[in-house]
């Protein structure tokens, strides 16, 4: 697969402070909204940051705004936690343990980011040229000099 990557202006981008988990779920609901009205629902999305920094909870907030009342986990050991709500599939992947990008051809990934919906990517850095370039790049950074620890959250749609 040849990476979709190349020199793409951000459309739009902005940043905020997200005071604790709940700011940023909610920030993911909003960030759903945003997908739907941009993308109808099919967009690739990367989510960088530090282990600990709220990729998951944002997913979490994601999720339960396209109507999902599950339970969200992390898929750091499974790769890959699809969830099908209503007529919306989301692909949520965590990559942190892929230590071959080869490694994505088992899950069917070539199947999946050419596919209808959702398809969020922690640690995208991680599969190499195997993703094609994304609609959104999300950047959850960790601000320690607040207590208890805050977040800056950077979203630039493209």
């Amino acid at each position: 697969r040849t990476s979709g990557t190349s020199e793409v202006t951000a459309v739009s981008a902005q940043t905020r402070h997200l005071a604790d988990d709940a700011a940023t779920q909610a920030f993911g609901a909003g960030l759903y909204q945003d997908l739907i009205n941009r993308w109808g629902g099919n967009a690739v999305v990367f989510l960088h940051g530090e282990l600990g920094a709220g990729k998951t909870t944002l997913v979490r907030g994601l999720l339960d705004a396209a109507g999902h009342s599950g339970n969200v986990k992390s898929p750091t050991y499974t790769l890959l936690e699809p969830y099908n709500i209503g007529r919306l599939d989301v692909y949520h992947f965590d990559l942190y343990r892929v230590n071959d990008p080869q490694e994505l051809e088992f899950v069917g990934i070539d199947e999946i980011v050419d596919g209808p919906g959702l398809k969020l990517f922690e640690w995208p850095e991680r599969a190499g040229s195997w993703l094609p370039a994304p609609q959104a790049v999300v950047t959850l950074t960790v601000v320690h000099e607040t207590e208890p620890a805050s977040r800056e959250v950077t979203v630039e749609f493209r």
